[in-house]
C-alpha cells in the first residue's frame, strides 16, 4: 500500500484549493457525500450548504437515522437528498448509504459539524489526480463535544502528533473518501 502522508502544512495550503480543481480533474466523476445523522437538526444544515459550496458538482445525500429532532426537515431545506435509515445504529447507516447511492467518489462526514468542508476539494482532486482508492482524514481543532459524548477524546486521540489527514492507494479499485 502507497500511502501519503500531508503535513499540517501541507493540508492548509490544500484547504485553498479552488473547488474548480476537483471539477477540471474529473468532470465526467460523480461525487456524492453521504452525511449520517442522528438527532443532527442544530447543525446539518450548515453541514449541507457548506460541501454544497465546497463541491458544487456534488450530490449532498442525509441520511437520518431515526432522528427525534428535525435532522430531516433541516437537510431539506439546506438542499440535501433526504433517506431514512430506520435501524439505529452508524454500521445500518454505512451500508444503507454504500447500496442506496451510485457516484464514483464518496465523501462521508458527519453532520455534526466537526469536519472542515473546506478540505474537500484537495482531499477529492488528490484521490483524483493520483488515482487514489481512499483519502480519510482526521478531525482537528475539536474542543466542545458537538452532541456526542467522545467526540473530543476521540479527537483528541487521534490527533496527538497525527497530520491533519493522510492519502493512501490499495490495490483495489474501489473509490472512496471520508474525513
Amino acid at each position: 500500500m502507497n500511502v501519503h502522508l500531508l503535513t499540517k502544512e501541507a493540508s492548509e495550503a490544500d484547504k485553498t484549493a479552488d473547488s474548480t480543481a476537483v471539477a477540471a480533474s474529473a468532470p465526467h466523476l460523480s461525487i456524492a457525500v453521504v452525511l449520517p445523522c442522528f438527532n443532527e437538526a442544530l447543525t446539518i444544515g450548515k453541514v449541507v450548504q457548506d460541501f454544497a459550496r465546497a463541491l458544487p458538482g456534488a450530490v449532498v445525500y442525509v441520511f437520518d437515522n431515526a432522528s427525534t429532532d428535525e435532522t430531516a426537515a433541516a437537510a431539506r431545506r439546506a438542499g440535501a437528498v433526504v433517506l431514512a435509515e430506520p435501524r439505529r445504529g452508524k454500521g445500518n447507516v454505512v451500508r444503507r448509504m454504500f447500496s442506496e447511492v451510485e457516484a464514483d467518489v464518496y465523501l462521508m462526514a458527519d453532520g455534526d459539524g466537526t469536519y472542515d468542508a473546506c478540505a474537500a476539494p484537495a482531499l477529492v482532486a488528490k484521490l483524483i489526480d493520483e488515482r487514489l482508492d481512499m483519502a480519510v482524514g482526521v478531525r482537528e481543532g475539536v474542543t466542545k463535544d458537538a452532541g456526542r459524548r467522545g467526540t473530543v477524546l476521540a479527537t483528541a486521540c487521534s490527533t496527538g502528533s497525527t497530520p491533519p489527514f493522510s492519502v493512501g492507494t490499495s490495490p483495489t479499485s474501489f473509490p472512496a473518501i471520508g474525513f
